[in-house]
């Protein structure tokens, strides 16, 4: 399975949904397909000119890496080199926060959400969200 347009706006609306269900601050999502490219893209009004980039660099760091950015995250803390070498081939794009998670059907990697606007906690809260809400599995780890 491929991820469709239908299925990337569902996730980002759900996404919304969750947001403000918890009274997050306004949220950009971004969708990638499992080869890192754009699906779809969202941002809530009032959210800054900066949350595409720091959302596609959630989602690409996960797809890249083959594993949720919270997981980069951790690694980062453990192997700051190693993490900054790689951050250095994708051309500074990475954001090794949590907040970008893989979205996966079945056992295949489909795709990669990233999701920015409110703590990183929480924008993982938002990511997972709408990729359950879109009847798929999220890996955040």
């Amino acid at each position: 399975m491929s991820l469709a347009l239908d299925t990337a706006n569902t996730i980002i609306a759900s996404a919304f949904a969750k947001g403000a269900a918890l009274g997050m601050k306004p949220l950009s999502v971004a969708v990638l397909d499992a080869g890192g490219h754009l699906i779809a893209f969202a941002r809530q009004d009032g959210s800054s000119n900066l949350r595409f980039k720091i959302a596609e660099g959630k989602a690409a760091g996960a797809i890249a890496l083959g594993m949720g950015s919270r997981a980069i995250f951790e690694r980062a803390q453990q192997q700051p080199y190693f993490v900054g070498a790689l951050n250095g081939l994708m051309d500074g794009s990475m954001v090794p926060v949590p907040g970008g998670v893989l979205v996966m059907d079945g056992g295949t990697l489909i795709g990669g959400v990233g999701v920015t606007g409110d703590t990183s906690d929480n924008d993982e809260i938002a990511a997972i969200a709408g990729i359950e809400a879109a009847g798929l599995t999220a890996n955040a780890g």
